[in-house]
């Protein structure tokens, strides 16, 4: 099975996939509100599109057979140290290793910083349809470089007897305990080199890996029996990591997903403040009553209703496979 397949499906299993549609759309949503007084009006008076599309790269993975390597990095893939010691700049990884390795090892922190020029290119050109749609699709990178298990081949624990840790990692403890959560991140800061930054949020997330996996490990060999439950969501009955358990896991943690939350908010807030001034901080009071098109809308509607299908489609057969 393909590493893309498998993560969504992983995510189905508790109801969402990636970060989870419910962490990708609050990250969106809790950087609206770092932005400067000059920024905030517009992108508040969209922050309902901001917050749907931001699960748009996730809906595209089915599609499109390349969108899968921009939400991840295996660093191990590259050697030891990897993380310090790869090409910072796109051009340069190419040279030393070619596009189609990259590729297929995860392209995730270069994602960035291309999003990075899309949304300038976007705020000079004053076209408010490209600012937000790559505003919201770019927060997703930048949520997804946050998590260790997008640094690694291991993603789902997989490689050590750990499978499912990718969904319970990064849907199922967000959404137990985001009430608990302090989002006062600050205003958004002007970033003199998104791509290093990028690479930054690569390394710390790389180096909570080890925290990720042992500690889950430790506390299955301890209270493996108390792993799983079973909850009802509306008219279906879902097997999923019990509420007892993931507690146990999240305070093993030591705070270590809201963390890596508070981080992907305010990076985003922070990237798309530097794509402004870098554009020359235009006015967006004029695009402020900017509304997608019906025909937007509908196309909105009908790619979720189809990933929809795709996905519980991937289940079933997932299940019969097993």
């Amino acid at each position: 099975m393909s590493r893309v397949l498998k993560i969504v499906l992983v995510g189905v299993i508790v109801l969402n996939c990636s970060w989870g549609f419910f962490a990708h759309q609050k990250i969106n949503r809790l950087a609206v509100f770092t932005l400067p007084p000059e920024m905030i009006g517009f992108y508040k008076k969209n922050i309902q599109y901001l917050t749907e599309a931001s699960v748009n790269p996730d809906r595209r993975r089915y599609a499109v057979p390349e969108e899968a390597a921009k939400h991840y990095i295996d660093l191990e893939d590259y050697g030891d140290s990897s993380v310090y010691k790869l090409p910072r700049y796109w051009n340069d990884a190419v040279e030393k290793y070619g596009e189609d390795s990259l590729n297929a090892r995860g392209s995730v922190p270069w994602q960035i910083n291309f999003m990075y020029y899309q949304l300038k290119e976007g705020f000079l050109l004053k076209d408010p349809q490209r600012i937000l749609k790559t505003s919201a699709e770019l927060g997703h990178y930048v949520a997804d470089a946050n998590v260790p298990l997008h640094t690694t081949r291991n993603y789902d624990g997989q490689l050590t007897g750990q499978n499912g840790i990718h969904a319970l990692w990064e849907s199922r403890l967000p959404e137990l305990f985001f009430e608990d959560y302090d989002f006062f991140v600050g205003k958004a800061q002007y970033i003199e080199n998104v791509q290093m930054v990028a690479w930054k949020a690569i390394e710390l997330a790389n180096r909570a890996l080890d925290s990720v996996l042992l500690n889950e490990k430790q506390l299955f060999q301890k209270s493996g029996d108390k792993k799983f439950s079973f909850e009802t969501k509306g008219k279906q009955t879902v097997k999923t990591v019990s509420a007892l358990y993931a507690k146990e896991y999240h305070d093993l943690l030591s705070g270590m997903v809201e963390r890596q939350f508070r981080k992907s908010v305010k990076m985003v807030g922070d990237i798309w403040y530097t794509a402004w001034v870098d554009a020359g901080q235009p006015d967006l009071k004029i695009m402020i009553d900017y509304q997608p098109t019906e025909k937007e809308l509908k196309d909105r509607q009908a790619e979720l209703k189809l990933w929809k299908e795709r996905v519980l489609k991937a289940r079933d057969h997932e299940a019969a496979d097993n």
